[in-house]
């Protein structure tokens, strides 16, 4: 249909998720937990090669235990990207700690290293080093993780990777997620992979990740009858999810090379425009090109954001701005913030400037196209084909 709803990230299943569903109800596993929760934190680790995982409701929840693993509390404070959806930020607060937002740099787009060093310099000076930092792979992009695991390991400070949007990304051939020493995934139902809902905890430290799903079940200690020593949370996914999840880890591969494909057909549609700017590649990272992101000068091309927004909404395309930065949200008004350098805000200039275009991998050509013709009719430039 010519006006047919395009949304920017549509669930795509494999065909295969039903199979496992089937299994589970033949074998009466509708319970929480059972065979397929098993196999699919073991299967995800093997894909990360971490040393192992929990399988947990959500990336949220994933991001809330490592915090509680690493004893963050009230009086706490936990350095974390800006640049990212609030769901980054809120288990800090869940921990009644204090969130302290980094910019991003032009490179990556992710958490900049240099703000990062003033921050955690200006910490020490104030004898209030942070219990963790949160590093967020924005849309599929690796952070600097060198510069910034260097930065601290000198302060003693652990790093919980948010690799939400980086399922199936590398850097320096190493899976996102598995650098620090904790790496959470999200299996929303936009991500690149899903499972309706649902998150994972990779973690090489085994004592942690089994302490995880104590925490994550309740807390139950090890008794006859229903006692708990210290508070816990219903965080498990269910035996059925994880089976979605099975059959959608069989095909990340194929997910990965889907959307870096429609990258590709973007870039080569728009990339030779003044004033239009795409998300880098850091050399030596693969990104999974969750979503396709680009940034349009004003001044360049003559044409907003909001124009490109309302043209491609005209045309039942969905497509959204970049993440407001959480510094400016009016719940973290009161929180500190560490912009890149003195005179540029990485972070608010790509929110000014920048748009999310449908990118899922299951987008067929003809769609791709439509969406290609209306924003070169929105700027006034010749469109080309899709291959």
């Amino acid at each position: 249909m010519a006006n047919e709803r395009i949304f920017l990230s549509p669930p795509h299943m494999s065909g295969r998720e039903q199979l496992y569903i089937d299994e589970a109800f033949e074998t009466n596993w509708i319970a929480p937990l059972g065979p397929n929760v098993d196999a699919f934190e073991r299967e995800i680790a093997e894909y990360t090669g971490a040393g192992g995982a929990a399988a947990l409701s959500s990336g949220t929840a994933a991001i809330h235990i490592a915090l509680r693993l690493l004893d963050v509390g009230p009086g706490d404070r936990v350095f974390c990207s800006t640049f990212t959806f609030v769901a980054s930020a809120n288990p800090v607060c869940y921990a009644g700690a204090e969130p302290v937002f980094i910019d991003s740099e032009p490179q990556t787009w992710n958490m900049s290293p240099e703000a990062l060093e003033r921050a955690l310099r200006e910490a020490e000076l104030e004898g209030r080093l942070p219990k963790a930092v949160i590093v967020v792979h924005l849309y599929g992009q690796s952070a600097r993780m060198k510069e910034i695991l260097s930065l601290c390991s000198r302060y003693d400070v652990p790093v919980i990777e948010d690799a939400a949007e980086s399922l199936g990304s590398t850097y320096e051939g190493k899976a996102s997620g598995t650098h620090g020493k904790f790496g959470i995934y999200s299996f929303n139902g936009n991500k690149i992979i899903t499972t309706s809902g649902g998150g994972m905890l990779v973690s090489d430290d085994e004592e942690a990740l089994a302490r995880a799903r104590f925490l994550a079940t309740q807390a139950r200690d090890a008794a006859p009858h229903y006692q708990h020593s210290v508070m816990g949370y219903n965080y498990r996914l269910s035996n059925l999810l994880a089976g979605v999840g099975r059959a959608q880890l069989q095909v990340l591969d194929e997910r990965v090379q889907a959307r870096r494909a429609v990258f590709e057909n973007y870039r080569a549609a728009f990339g030779g425009l003044k004033g239009v700017e795409f998300m880098p590649e850091l050399p030596g990272t693969r990104s999974n090109r969750w979503l396709t992101t680009l940034t349009i000068d004003e001044e360049a091309t003559g044409v907003r954001i909001s124009d490109l927004l309302m043209a491609l909404a005209a045309d039942n395309i969905e497509a959204r701005p970049l993440w407001k930065p959480l510094h400016l949200q009016p719940i973290f008004e009161r929180a500190s913030f560490y912009p890149h350098s003195e005179t540029l805000c990485v972070s608010e200039r790509l929110f000014q400037s920048g748009l999310c275009l449908p990118s899922g991998s299951s987008l067929t050509p003809e769609q791709q196209q439509r969406v290609i013709d209306r924003v070169h009719e929105t700027m006034g430039t010749v469109a080309g084909n899709v291959r």
